[in-house]
């Protein structure tokens, strides 16, 4: 059975995707100040490796937890739900602009949109 990082497109496919959700995410009033100081091409970097785990594309995962990642975004710049969502949309959004089916991006809601997620991201 092919994993959903295969399904849609492998590599190839999550660069392209996350190259998109950045230029969408850096555009976005909501949450772009979180980014004001990031290293960009680092991000993206973790991104792809982080949604490469995710969607079954590797075994292991070398990165930070979600939980420990994102706790001084929470701490110190007030990361909420309303922000989880503007990404959440963002990501959404890139999917559909590259046409992703509907059935895959449910998968893809499913797993980055999950309670679990959420909270790890969120710090609860």
């Amino acid at each position: 059975m092919n994993t959903l990082y295969e399904k849609l497109g492998g590599a190839a496919a999550v660069d392209l995707a996350v190259e998109k959700f950045y230029e969408k995410v850096l555009a976005d009033e909501r949450v772009q100040h979180f980014f004001a100081h990031t290293d960009m091409a680092q991000q993206k970097r973790h991104q792809k490796a982080c949604m490469t785990y995710a969607f079954g594309g590797a075994n292991h995962w070398n990165g930070r937890p979600m939980r420990d990642a994102h706790s001084s975004l929470v701490a110190e710049m007030g990361l909420t739900d309303h922000h989880f969502d503007a990404i959440a949309e963002d990501l959404v959004a890139t999917l559909v602009e590259l046409e992703v089916p509907q059935a895959l991006i449910d998968e893809v809601v499913e797993i980055v949109g999950s309670v679990a997620h959420r909270n790890d991201v969120l710090n609860r």
